[in-house]
């Protein structure tokens, strides 16, 4: 599985490097920005690796993108959380698309646990508001169910195989507040609820509680048009701000 992935990553990786670098430059500070991308980031449980590719929607007034994020890699050398391995702990897939006539994204977004054997999907629209000031907001709502192998039920049996144990909506937003030409904020929050499913996912489903409000704070500084570098940081209600993950990442677009 280890050596599949990292192959694949290979192969994304040469995918991005082969792109146009005279296309048109697109503003790295803007959640529905699309372009092809690569990004590079450390956190205490390894080392992260993302790649985005734009493509051809067949249309002039929408524009797509695919983005895979390989989690955790070489954990056990560049990590120090106690857990960590040196393989890949989770992965994500987003594919993202934007209309240019009135500023609405959609997105599909599945998350898997490689450790849990665990993961969700879900799909979500974005509206991007009008400017005020320096301030740019992005209101977001979606539903999503999550899904499992060897999950346990109700009556405290474990279900062979994989199964999807329940539902959840969220509604959040994405913020943009510009500092100056190169340095913004990103403040993220979303509120996340579980819907239907067995008893104890509706109890336990999100965070281990049965609704949990997630938050998101970036700190961005645009090293060249190209190129910038991101702090991250998240953390929920049931957890405090030390505790939560933390990353640093650099971004380059092609």
């Amino acid at each position: 599985m280890q050596k599949n992935i990292y192959l694949a990553i290979a192969v994304l990786f040469s995918s991005q490097v082969v792109a146009d670098e005279n296309s048109e430059i697109q503003d790295m500070s803007d959640p529905l920005a699309v372009y092809t991308q690569m990004g590079v980031g450390t956190t205490d449980k390894g080392v992260n690796i993302k790649l985005g590719q734009s493509f051809d929607t067949g249309s002039d007034t929408t524009m797509g993108m695919n983005v895979f994020e390989f989690k955790g890699l070489m954990g056990e050398t560049f990590g120090w959380r106690d857990e960590a391995n040196n393989s890949v702990d989770s992965m994500r897939f987003r594919n993202f698309g934007v209309d240019l006539t009135n500023g609405r994204g959609s997105q599909l977004d599945v998350n898997y646990d490689f450790n849990n054997e665990s993961g969700a999907i879900s799909y979500s629209l974005i509206q991007a508001l009008p400017a005020y000031g320096p301030l740019q907001l992005y209101p977001l709502v979606g539903v999503g169910a999550a899904f499992g192998n060897n999950v346990v039920g109700d009556d405290d049996q474990m279900t062979s195989g994989y199964s999807v144990p329940g539902t959840f909506g969220m509604v959040g937003l994405y913020s943009k507040l510009d500092i100056t030409d190169n340095v913004w904020l990103n403040y993220n929050p979303m509120w996340m609820s579980s819907l239907s499913g067995s008893d104890t996912y509706k109890e336990q489903g999100v965070s281990g509680e049965s609704s949990a409000f997630a938050h998101e704070f970036i700190v961005s500084y645009q090293l060249a048009p190209r190129s910038n570098i991101r702090y991250y940081a998240n953390w929920t209600e049931h957890d405090s701000f030390k505790s939560g993950d933390h990353r640093i990442e650099f971004n380059y677009q092609f």
